[in-house]
């Protein structure tokens, strides 16, 4: 592989017109794509295999026209102190705005809350509920102003009105936290490479290749029902694995020129040596991401895929377009160790001779192995501490800021109705191959009456036909409670009584059983996910490092970070330590799907530095050093590097902090976490301890499965008679032959 990457990075060097306009080209057709792509629509969360998801297909069947996709609000109404609902001057104004709720084109019904009983027992709380005949993602901007607009007379009269419901769903904003991580990514850059030109190079090919991705997606979301967060988790990963990529090619490009090589040579045997390890970096990515289709839910599938689709083009541009740039440049881009003039360059340094920081870390670490390795492991192992606490669930509107309208409206219904009435409990009885469907529909809310935690069970509503029914349940527990969940699970365990007993079936449905059935999937999936990408990573590690006890490091070091990682997310978003500082308003459960989520993203991002740092230690002990020494030359080209790379990826993630969608913000925040335990104290720390503590034991391999695995040649020795007999008029011509 060195071989061929580095005839690729003499060529693009080389034909860097062409390789240039290819990538421009690329960006162009891409933009268009979006530009003239029709507006993505509704983004479908289906849940295949799940009882809730089955209950909301029948219903698509049995209750044609009924819209049950379609968005939903509720118009909450509070009437000052002294005064209650039922008044008759309050009565007249709540009806007026439901009159103005029924003239919006897309409303499919109001329904009237003194015709419905919906006002509470001390008759200070109303509510108007509003049914969309589309999304809250198809929705139109006009219909949500009317929707909030039309309380405004009510509020006039002195009513409190809020509103609350997926009808007023937002596309998320990130804020400029982002541009201030892309800012940071700069400063960091300038002074890893002490050039402005050096640095411009790996943001530049970086947003290239977001540009690329995020076009991509946007072009394809109306086709492939694609989200915004889908585009969100794209550039996120994608910004922070391109500009460490193309850090890792340029870094070895201007150690290369200081070893005294030609420009051309340089960028070939950078491609040839950092960009192996960047393709084998790249591809534990992109195996993470792609594998979390194990898990079966359509919408992270789709997020997986599509973010592994923008870190295969970061890889590429990395191949390709930075060593053509690099062709751009010239001679100003210096060699390692030389700063520009504007930078302070051509001044004599203080102590001539002396080590470099990762010299002298590395140094450290491999005389008190023992040590280095008990204090990295005990300090992840106390903040991985809060994970045992782990409480999972979907937001709602429960968990949104105390400023806004929904949250103020759940407020309301809580106080008036119950905690349990913002997350009612949906039954569809299918009663087709009974003979008594009424007597069927009886006998099942009967039973749900009986069961504990129950507050309200309304008749059964059946459909034309007559052969299948909805029955609401209000339970006494809010949502996301543990008293909500297994109400859940006794409806349907007496469902299940029930089914053989009338010859019916009896399911549960509804966004809270939802959240119930997301969140035991991705429990379930969790285990063989892991065993998955773990498995086919560390075979992978075993081809490039030609190892059994390297990449066994690699992983047990990747769980340490990721469940310290975990450990932080709890704290923050489910205790609220720093919570202020996080501007996380609301505390509650962790949303379900990041420990899958973290799982392969941080496993694909840790392999990164892993393959990158301990490369060049191998590299060393291939040419002929001892393992300790090993460790530390790998540390001096190295740290630098891999340092000012994982600053970038922090910066990168810490920017979406500031985003306005909670699934967005905790994401950013335990990426950035994961990234600061696993490059600072399991690779730069536990890592060289381990093999200080290893030796030569740490590269051996049996030799019949060395016999048996591929040469991929990451550290580049073939480079070492290969590139002395190249010629530059062939160079073409082997690139196609090879």
């Amino acid at each position: 592989m060195a071989t061929f990457l580095y005839k690729l990075g003499r060529l693009a060097f080389r034909r860097r017109h062409f390789v240039a306009l290819v990538w421009v080209a690329l960006l162009t057709l891409a933009g268009v794509g979006a530009a003239s792509a029709p507006p993505a629509g509704s983004t479908s969360f289906s849940i295949p295999g799940t009882e809730a998801q089955k209950a909301f297909d029948l219903l698509e069947q049995r209750y044609p026209g009924m819209s049950a996709d379609g968005a939903t609000a509720r118009v909450v109404f509070k009437a000052p102190d002294g005064e209650k609902m039922t008044d008759k001057a309050n009565k007249a104004t709540v009806r007026e705005t439901v009159k103005e709720l029924q003239s919006g084109s897309e409303v499919a019904s109001v329904a009237d809350p003194y015709a419905g009983h919906a006002v509470s027992k001390d008759g200070t709380i109303a509510y108007a509920s509003v049914k969309y005949k589309v999304s809250g993602m198809e929705l139109e901007d006009s219909a949500k102003d009317a929707l909030k607009d039309a309380g405004q007379d009510a509020r006039d009269a002195g009513l409190t009105v809020e509103i609350g419901g997926d009808a007023l769903t937002a596309t998320p904003e990130t804020g400029s936290s982002e541009v201030i991580g892309i800012a940071i990514a700069a400063v960091v850059l300038v002074i890893t490479f002490g050039s402005l030109l050096a640095a411009g190079f790996p943001l530049l090919t970086a947003i290239i290749g977001v540009g690329i991705g995020v076009s991509t997606i946007t072009a394809l979301a109306s086709a492939l029902d694609l989200g915004s967060t889908t585009s969100t988790l794209a550039s996120m990963i994608g910004l922070a694995v391109g500009i460490d990529y193309a850090l890792f090619i340029v870094s070895r490009y201007r150690a290369e020129l200081a070893e005294g090589r030609e420009r051309e040579e340089a960028a070939g045997r950078a491609v040839g040596t950092a960009g192996s390890a960047v393709v084998f970096a790249g591809l534990t990515v992109v195996i993470a991401l792609v594998g979390l289709s194990v898990v079966n839910i359509p919408m992270l599938t789709k997020m997986g895929v599509a973010a592994a689709g923008t870190v295969a083009i970061a890889v590429l541009i990395a191949l390709t377009l930075i060593p053509a740039l690099l062709g751009y440049a010239g001679r100003r881009i210096k060699p390692a160790g030389e700063k520009s003039k504007l930078l302070g360059g051509g001044r004599t340094p203080k102590r001539p001779g002396r080590p470099n920081m990762g010299t002298r870390w590395a140094s450290f670490v491999v005389r008190r192995p023992v040590a280095v390795l008990l204090l990295g492991v005990i300090g992840l192992g106390a903040a991985a501490i809060p994970a045992a606490s782990l409480e999972l669930g979907l937001p709602d509107d429960g968990s949104q800021p105390v400023s806004t309208t929904q949250r103020r409206a759940y407020d309301l219904l809580s106080e008036g109705f119950g905690p349990g009435f913002n997350g009612p409990l949906m039954v569809v009885v299918d009663a087709k191959g009974s003979d008594h469907p009424k007597a069927a529909f009886t006998k099942v809310g009967d039973e749900i009456k009986g069961l504990k935690d129950v507050v309200t069970v309304t008749p059964a509503t059946p459909n034309k036909t007559g052969d299948t029914a909805t029955i609401t349940v209000v339970p006494d527990s809010k949502p996301s409670s543990a008293t909500t969940e297994d109400l859940v699970h006794a409806i349907r365990d007496k469902g299940a009584d029930i089914t053989s007993a009338t010859d019916t079936t009896v399911l549960v449905t509804g966004s809270t059983a939802m959240n119930i059935d997301v969140s035991q999937k991705l429990n379930d999936a969790l285990l063989p996910y892991l065993a998955l990408v773990v498995g086919l990573a560390f075979l992978l590690l075993i081809v490039v490092f030609r190892s059994i006890l390297v990449p066994l490091k690699a992983a047990l070091g990747f769980l340490l970070s990721v469940m310290a990682a975990l450990g932080a997310v709890v704290a923050v978003f489910q205790w609220g330590w720093l919570s202020g500082l996080m501007n996380v308003e609301e505390t509650g459960p962790v949303m379900s799907m990041m420990p899958i989520f973290m799982v392969g993203v941080v496993f694909g991002l840790a392999m990164d530095y892993e393959v990158f740092l301990v490369t060049r230690m191998r590299e060393a002990y291939v040419h002929g050093e001892k393992p300790q020494q090993a460790v530390v030359t790998g540390f001096k080209h190295g740290a630098r590097v891999v340092t000012a790379a994982a600053v970038i990826m922090i910066a990168v993630f810490s920017g979406f902090i500031g985003s306005s969608e909670s699934m967005v913000k905790m994401i950013g925040f335990g990426l950035a976490v994961a990234v600061f335990f696993d490059a600072f104290i399991v690779r730069m720390a536990i890592v060289p301890a381990v093999l200080a503590l290893l030796g030569k034991r740490a590269w051996w391999l049996p030799k019949w499965l060395d016999r048996a695995l591929p040469n991929v040649d990451v550290e580049g020795d073939g480079l070492r008679t290969d590139a002395d007999r190249r010629t530059d008029p062939d160079a073409e011509k082997e690139l196609v032959r090879a």
